[in-house]
């Protein structure tokens, strides 16, 4: 890996942390201020929604100035959405704020990697990117219930460190030194991204507000659509990331359900397929290559049969290891999958321009399948036919290509480059 590229993995751990840990104490915030109990899914949905609203914005943005001042310059803004969050504005704008910066850092993030990293190396990159962005969600859980109960400013333990900087134009709550925690965390980060001096010179292309018309950024999103091979990474990636989604709600279902098991323990349980995400990235980085992504399709079908295969089972002894398949499944398929779409992206066009077309298919494909999800419980379906109903996207990632490789044969196969 390039010098300075421990930079780049470390300050998306500290930015992933803060995020998830963020999420766990605005949902408490909620709560505590006596909210109504709707409120703590919009939290998730302005934070998804400007990934799509505005995708044709955050390419640009990223491609036009440098990519560490960029991710720099978003997680102080991510800051700002805490101070606002903690001076009493909505919780919504708060969280439409911060989803607005990470939708942002996400194409400077990316792009940066493809800008650093050689072909040859990027499902390597990926991987590394992948465990740390596993890792930050594992630990983000851990360290918001952990934030949840160290108290509010001015009480016993830790919070008293910062007590000072309690002011009457902060919102009473007991979250305080929480909320101090995730800011000082944003600040970690923001201290990495600067320290990114070492990686070699960025691509910058001028900056251009007719290339944040939604006509512009259409144009990218059907080139992109088009390319054989980007397509094909596009195509998986979006429904995957749909289908994982909702995996994390049918895990916690399947815990209270069939296991009988607390909302906690089932907590636990989506802790084991991030492990496995983690364990299929390991070994995506140590086996396959980019000129081998396509073969990594198999994976959605493993993943599309342990689904309803899961709802099947009432062990937990049998669904502790089918969990950590599921995990280890998607590892496998994203990984490596992701390295051919960045790849390819950045052969077409700018790198801020094609990470931003995939996080609106990838988000638009997450918002679709929640609403799916709320239906379907509406409607009362049951578990099994949940799996079945949601297990057909993986299908649909991966059947067509045959097909169309009969059709254009060595076209298909032409060199990456």
């Amino acid at each position: 890996m390039p010098k300075g590229f421990a930079f780049l993995i470390l300050a998306q751990f500290f930015s992933g942390l803060a995020d998830n840990a963020f999420l766990l104490l605005g949902i408490y915030f909620l709560q505590e201020q006596g909210y109504p109990a709707w409120w703590a899914p919009l939290l998730k949905m302005v934070f998804t929604l400007s990934y799509v609203v505005l995708a044709s914005v955050v390419g640009p943005v990223a491609d036009a100035f440098q990519k560490r001042h960029v991710m720099m310059a978003m997680n102080l803004l991510k800051l700002v959405s805490v101070v606002l969050l903690w001076t009493g504005f909505s919780p919504l704008v708060a969280f439409a704020l911060t989803g607005f910066a990470a939708s942002v850092y996400a194409p400077a993030k990316y792009g940066l990697l493809t800008e650093t990293v050689p072909s040859a190396s990027l499902v390597k990159a990926n991987a590394f990117l992948e465990v740390s962005v596993v890792l930050s969600v594992l630990w983000g859980v851990v360290l918001g219930g952990w934030l949840m109960g160290s108290g509010s400013w001015g009480g016993g333990g830790p919070q008293n460190v910062l007590a000072w900087a309690t002011t009457d134009w902060l919102v009473e709550t007991q979250i305080g030194f929480g909320l101090g925690v995730i800011c000082l965390l944003y600040v970690i980060s923001a201290v990495l991204n600067s320290g990114m001096y070492a990686l070699r010179s960025p691509r910058q292309s001028a900056w251009s507000w007719a290339d944040m018309r939604w006509a512009a950024f259409w144009a990218n999103n059907l080139k992109l659509w088009r390319d054989p091979l980007g397509g094909v990474s596009l195509r998986v990636t979006t429904l995957s990331w749909g289908v994982g989604a909702v995996l994390q709600f049918l895990v916690l279902v399947w815990a209270q359900t069939q296991a009988g098991l607390t909302l906690q323990a089932g907590a636990y349980l989506q802790g084991l397929v991030a492990l496995g995400v983690i364990g299929g990235a390991v070994m995506a980085a140590l086996t396959c290559r980019i000129f081998r992504a396509r073969r990594q399709r198999v994976w959605a079908v493993v993943l599309a049969c342990l689904m309803p295969a899961l709802a099947l089972t009432q062990s937990l002894w049998l669904a502790v290891p089918m969990m950590l398949a599921a995990g280890w499944a998607g590892g496998m398929l994203l990984v490596p999958m992701n390295a051919l779409l960045q790849h390819r992206g950045l052969k077409i066009m700018p790198p801020g321009r094609s990470i931003a077309v995939q996080g609106f298919n990838e988000n638009l494909s997450v918002l679709v399948m929640l609403g799916l999800y709320s239906l379907l419980l509406a409607w009362d379906w049951p578990l099994l036919a949940m799996m079945l109903c949601l297990s057909l996207p993986l299908w649909l990632a991966v059947l067509p290509w045959r097909r169309r490789s009969v059709k254009r044969g060595a076209t298909r196969g032409s060199s990456l480059s």
